[in-house]
């Protein structure tokens, strides 16, 4: 089966898509995935005020290694590319622009 015609330009990424859209998507995504150690840092964080930076080192630490397991993952950024491909060409079908549900912890 033959791809459609144009879908090899529609895969293409521009600077902007690679460098900076795509990272994004993903930042997002793996603080969704890795909600339970943002809750207990920010919590940590509000709790201690000026010493957080001394009293949240295990909470930080927990969270940055989430954080960078998903950042560092090739199969993620694989996930993440192909969904903001599905967004891009609903956009350009569309006009309509769709925005992702964050998830708000203040972080």
């Amino acid at each position: 089966m033959e791809p459609p015609p144009g879908a090899a330009e529609n895969s293409k990424l521009r600077h902007v898509e690679k460098d900076v859209l795509i990272p994004q998507i993903m930042r997002d995504r793996a603080k969704e995935l890795c909600l339970d150690k943002v809750q207990a840092f920010t919590k940590c964080c509000q709790e201690t005020g000026f010493l957080m930076v001394v009293k949240c080192r295990q909470e930080n630490t927990a969270l940055k290694d989430c954080l960078v397991g998903y950042y560092s993952d090739p199969s993620f950024y694989e996930e993440c590319k192909a969904e903001y491909l599905k967004q891009r060409e609903e956009y350009r079908a569309t006009g309509i622009k769709k925005k992702r549900q964050k998830v708000t912890s203040n972080v």
